[in-house]
This record gives C-alpha cells, sequence and structure tokens, in this order.
C-alpha cells in the first residue's frame, strides 16, 4: 500500500502534474502499478487524508493542495496527556525557532514588531482564564516567529499549536500567566528593542525551559 501511494506520488511530481489536474483512471492505475483495484481505492483514500488529491463524480481523482489543512487537523486530533519527553521535544524545536534563530529576528525585527509585541503581552494583564491567556500567550510567541517573515516555519509553528497549549496550560495557572509569563515577555521584547543579542538568547531559553518541573516521567 504504502509502495503504490510513493509511486503515485512520484507520478505526480515527476509527470509534472499540477493542482486541478486528473490523475489516470483507476483501471490505467491499475494497470500502470500492477495493482488490484480496492489496493488503489485504499491508495486514493490515503491521498484524500494527506489533503493531495479530491475523487470527483465522473471525473476521477483530481489534484489539490490542502496538505496543510490537514497537518492542522492531524495535529490538533491529539488528546493525550503531553509528556516529560513531549515537553522536551516541543520546547527543543521551540528553541531552534525562537533562541537559535536569533540573528535573523535581530536582523529582520522592526519597531512595528516590538510594538506589536508589547501589545500582545499587555493583553495577558486582562485574560479572565488561564486558557485566554495561553490563548495570549501563543500568540506572542507567533508574533514573534512571524518576524523571520517565513511562512513555512510560522504555519509549522501554528500546526504545533495544540501542544504548545497544553504545554502552557500544564506548567501555569492565571496568576503566573498575568504576573510571570506578562514579566518575562517584556524582558524578551526589551532584549529586542536594546539590540542586546546574548540577553535575548538567555531569557527566551530560561522561558521557554521554565516548566520542565512541571513534567515528570
Amino acid at each position: 500500500m504504502d509502495e503504490l501511494v510513493d509511486h503515485i506520488r512520484a507520478l505526480i511530481s515527476e509527470g509534472g502534474l499540477k493542482v486541478g489536474d486528473s490523475l489516470p483512471t483507476e483501471k490505467e492505475l491499475c494497470e500502470r502499478f500492477g495493482a488490484g483495484r480496492n489496493t488503489v481505492r485504499e491508495a486514493m483514500r490515503m491521498l484524500k487524508t494527506y489533503g493531495v488529491v479530491k475523487v470527483r463524480p465522473k471525473i476521477g481523482a483530481v489534484i489539490i493542495d490542502e496538505r496543510m489543512a490537514r497537518a492542522f487537523d492531524l495535529f490538533s486530533f491529539n488528546t493525550l496527556e503531553v509528556s516529560r519527553e513531549t515537553f522536551v521535544d516541543i520546547q527543543g524545536f521551540r528553541s531552534l525557532l525562537e533562541v537559535a534563530s536569533f540573528e535573523t529576528l535581530f536582523d529582520k525585527v522592526t519597531a512595528r514588531d516590538i510594538a506589536d509585541l508589547h501589545q500582545v503581552n499587555r493583553e495577558l494583564l486582562n485574560a479572565k482564564t488561564a486558557v485566554d491567556a495561553s490563548e495570549v500567550d501563543f500568540r506572542f510567541h507567533t508574533r514573534l516567529v512571524a518576524v523571520m517573515g517565513n511562512k513555512a516555519i510560522l504555519d509549522v509553528y501554528k500546526i504545533m499549536k495544540p501542544v504548545i497549549m497544553k504545554i502552557m496550560l500544564k506548567a501555569k495557572t492565571l496568576h503566573t500567566f498575568s504576573t510571570v509569563t506578562y514579566a518575562e515577555h517584556a524582558e524578551i521584547v526589551d532584549t529586542l528593542e536594546r539590540r542586546d543579542r546574548t540577553a535575548y538568547q538567555y531569557k527566551m531559553k530560561s522561558h521557554l525551559d521554565a516548566g520542565f518541573r512541571h513534567f515528570v516521567d
């Protein structure tokens, strides 16, 4: 099954097919790859799940590009408790974006970016619940990542929202959101304003690692 899916994906990429083009018919795919009808249909269902094709009556399989939307759906379908290992992995990834990419951030950050970050951070002080506060917290970090100007990176970061939100909620109460998190964010923005690269790396790394003690094996 996986091999047939790979063959069809190769057919799309190597055949120069684009969004809106039709794939060969079910019969043609069976003959081309020596596969049974049920196998081809299962492969089509898998490609539909990936957001690569859409099967239309009397037309057949048409190429679409809803991969990012599917990724959002799949990542958000996560009801499991966040483990210590997941925390380390997710925060490690965030560290690569928000700490290790500091040169890009400092090269691209503008006065408008800094003003926006301050504005979002102030909303923490008005949050009524921890959920509301975590939404603001996520928007703060999303706005920071947006400074890099890379849509693909920003999209990937947004995909991770369900798990990042769980980490934020597990590690903090409304009180820590409205006081501690607000203060940490303010210090981070201040380092951007002052163009202090060393202080920024330290403040952001400390901020991301702060909830580690709340996660157990």
